[in-house]
């Protein structure tokens, strides 16, 4: 069975071009390009949130050692960080300059992040109340991944007013910040972390006014 994507075709020998100095960047089809530009803007969350999610992944590898119920999410925030890299890559490109074979996210990563919500989620016991960041820090990590990954989405709509945007790219950061708050859920349940509930009677004036 082929492979879907075509292999990286770089070789990094150098870090420093020199060419951004004057606030422009380049396009996989080598435009130049402001970088502040709403397709920079786009990408450049995305790889915001794929440096994010690799933190979250080493604090997993991290607690695998005393939790190795943790062992499922490491394997799909890899496999996470991949197909954000490929999703980088679509909006790093013009749509006039996409190659069939270009790396991509598609609705098979869309589909692979609902069933594993759902299976994830099964094993939850319902919310009464909204959750608030924290409990542990792997669960603090995921929900700043999940904060990052609506940024991006934001990013993505965003560009899409001005731009031509696959449709699936927007689908797969939609139920990305889905699929991070039922991950940061299933990491408290499974490693026995109680979670930290709204409530709003615990700010100053509701403390004071009982």
């Amino acid at each position: 069975m082929s492979e879907p994507f075509e292999k990286p075709r770089l070789a990094i020998n150098r870090v420093y071009t020199r060419k951004g100095d004057g606030g422009e960047t380049g396009l996989a089809g080598g435009q130049r390009v402001p970088k502040d530009g709403p397709r920079i803007e786009a990408y450049g969350t995305v790889d915001e949130l794929n440096a994010f999610i690799g933190a979250a992944r080493a604090t997993v590898d991290l607690l695998q050692e005393t939790q190795p119920a943790l062992a499922p999410l490491a394997a799909i925030l890899l496999r996470v960080q991949h197909e954000l890299f490929n999703l980088g890559s679509i909006l790093a490109t013009l749509p006039e300059d996409v190659h069939p074979r270009q790396a991509r996210v598609t609705d098979a990563e869309v589909a692979q992040l609902e069933a594993g919500m759902d299976r994830m989620n099964a094993d939850l016991p319902a919310l009464r109340s909204f959750v608030l960041p924290g409990g542990s820090r792997l669960n603090a990590e995921l929900h700043i991944c999940r904060t990052v990954c609506r940024r991006a989405e934001r990013r993505v709509v965003a560009l899409g007013r001005a731009e031509n945007v696959p449709p699936e790219a927007l689908r797969y950061l939609n139920r990305l910040g889905d699929a991070l708050f039922v991950w940061s859920r299933w990491a408290s349940h499974v490693t026995g972390t109680a979670e930290t509930l709204w409530q709003p009677n615990q700010s100053a004036s509701g403390l004071v006014g009982g």
